[in-house]
């Protein structure tokens, strides 16, 4: 009898589903940028590696799924619904989601950073306090709704669109790739052009002179951890669209580490980076699976992130937030 390999390396598949996993990678990718942007925005202005911020991912992926359930959709069962009806679903899901993720990351900051920034808290402290904001924020998630996955509520099933280079381009991926790219350009506007963006980047330069000329930095603070949560909330809405099952309270673990992995691999404080880091991490992922096998999907994720960081230790773009332009 012989043991099964503990590792393939099979470049036949690999160079077989080379298009097909680079179409699916930059779904998943796009799910991780949005989330890595709540990181790289915090980051920018706080110094603060946010990791309560993989909870309010899970909180949006919850207000999606309970809006499903409001709208009378039901577990296992596909809905019966013109493609109008079933858009406008997913953009009242939407909304919800980024409605209570927003909410929630502004309580977070008030209630666990706030006081502590007024105490002038040591970084540590800080940090403690976000690991000790996520695992709270987890098992309150656990309490509520149980530790088994939620049921499966699939609203628009994959259909193949077109084709590129043989490998099938399906409705939900080419939905959440652009409303990503979509999501992403305005959040990058909003920073670059905005008046509250100018703030937002005139802190993450130089908190102390923007109090001095009138920038009111709680209010940035305050704003920093909504625009992050929106996009939070969004990506909970991709997220179950992508893994109907995916509703569970610890949810957010793995991809929240991903996420963050994705705002460091292109630049921790850089929104372009965060997108970047976020979409090779997805591609990357999906590649290393079909070569080495699916147990080493996230295995290849992390070692790409060391690699990375032994040759350009900023990350890919390594330009910080405060010297953002246009």
């Amino acid at each position: 009898m012989h043991a099964e390999p503990w590792i393939n390396f099979d470049v036949g598949l690999f160079l077989d589903r080379f298009w097909a996993n680079t179409i699916n990678g930059l779904a998943y990718g796009s799910i991780y940028a949005l989330v890595a942007l709540g990181y790289t925005l915090v980051y920018g202005v706080l110094q603060l590696i946010n990791f309560a911020h993989s909870e309010i991912f899970v909180l949006g992926v919850f207000g999606t799924y309970l809006t499903f359930l409001a709208l009378g959709f039901t577990p296992g069962a596909l809905p019966n619904l013109p493609l109008p009806a079933i858009i406008l679903d997913l953009v009242l899901a939407g909304l919800v989601a980024m409605v209570v993720s927003g909410l929630a990351a502004v309580g977070l900051e008030r209630v666990a950073y706030r006081p502590l920034r007024r105490r002038n808290a040591p970084r540590l402290a800080f940090l403690i306090t976000a690991i000790g904001a996520s695992f709270a924020i987890q098992q309150v998630i656990r309490i509520w709704r149980g530790s088994n996955p939620e049921g499966t509520i699939r609203l628009l099933p994959p259909e193949p669109l077109f084709s590129v280079f043989g490998a099938p381009v399906t409705n939900l991926q080419l939905t959440i790739i652009l409303a990503s790219i979509a999501m992403f350009v305005i959040a990058d506007q909003f920073v670059n052009r905005s008046r509250l963006g100018r703030g937002i980047r005139a802190v993450a330069q130089d908190p102390a002179t923007a109090t001095l000329m009138g920038v009111n930095r709680e209010r940035v603070i305050m704003i920093t951890f909504l625009v992050g949560g929106l996009l939070a909330g969004v990506a909970g809405l991709f997220y179950l669209m992508t893994i109907p099952q995916g509703a569970v309270y610890n949810g957010g673990f793995l991809l929240g580490i991903k996420a963050f992995t994705a705002a460091v691999l292109g630049g921790i404080g850089n929104l372009r980076g965060a997108l970047l880091g976020g979409l090779i991490l997805g591609v990357v992922e999906n590649w290393g699976q079909s070569l080495f096998g699916g147990d080493w999907r996230d295995v290849v994720a992390f070692v790409l992130l060391v690699l990375i960081l032994m040759f350009r230790p900023t990350g890919i773009l390594g330009e910080s937030l405060a010297r953002a332009r246009a």
